[in-house]
């Protein structure tokens, strides 16, 4: 097992990516902490890893509040002692343009998507740098690098999670800890949908492309 021994603290593990990385760290002999918004379908996720013999917990939490965010934190590290890998992987989209992006829309994006990164990296750094190593995975998108239509918010802020990436590379390299960012593209998760079929409706070229190109979780 390539995680044994190790545990693992993902935000927005309750569905999609972050479910499906919980279930495959776990499987790999990490111990989980995964964090999310929704108490049902944590604790679903939980006891899934329990079930196949893990060790796993559900915190509840928002990451666009600091003091869940460093609850979280202090919870993970109460239940299993340290923290070796983070995953920033809690995100919303919500389809606009900036004249039609209301301002409520914008900021729950980027509170989403890039404070929320900011705040779970502030928490969890101390005790990576204290113990002289860790991994931090940041979760971005393709469109935080080349962009797309019709998602400003959503592509400002994961252009803004490519650039934290780096910079916290950069700073924290030297303390042993390795930070990265993914880019996936579009994966068929429960966020996706609203954006497919808004995506369809507006380009009805693209409905036979899309099943052919999509990855499921």
């Amino acid at each position: 097992m390539r995680l044994g021994g190790k545990t693992a603290l993902i935000t927005g593990g309750t569905s999609g990516m972050g479910r499906a990385t919980a279930l495959l760290f776990a499987r790999e002999g990490a111990r989980v902490a995964l964090t999310g918004r929704d108490e049902g379908r944590g604790r679903e996720v939980a006891q899934a890893i329990q079930g196949e013999g893990g060790q796993a917990i559900f915190i509840r939490s928002d990451v666009r509040l600091a003091a869940d965010c460093r609850r979280a934190v202090e919870e993970t590290l109460r239940a299993f002692g340290a923290i070796d890998v983070l995953f920033n992987n809690a995100g919303v989209f919500v389809p606009h343009t900036v004249p039609d992006c209301p301002e409520e829309e914008w900021d729950l994006t980027v509170d989403v998507n890039l404070k929320g990164t900011f705040l779970m990296c502030k928490y969890a750094l101390p005790s990576m740098i204290a113990r002289g190593g860790g991994v931090i995975i940041n979760n971005s998108s393709g469109w935080g690098i080349v962009g797309g239509d019709a998602a400003a918010a959503y592509c400002a802020s994961k252009g803004g999670v490519v650039l934290l990436t780096k910079a916290m590379a950069i700073d924290h390299g030297r303390q042993g800890i390795r930070v990265n960012c993914i880019c996936p593209g579009d994966v068929d998760t429960p966020m996706l949908p609203e954006d497919a079929s808004e995506r369809r409706r507006r380009s009805p070229a693209r409905r036979s492309f899309w099943p052919r190109t999509i990855p499921r979780s």
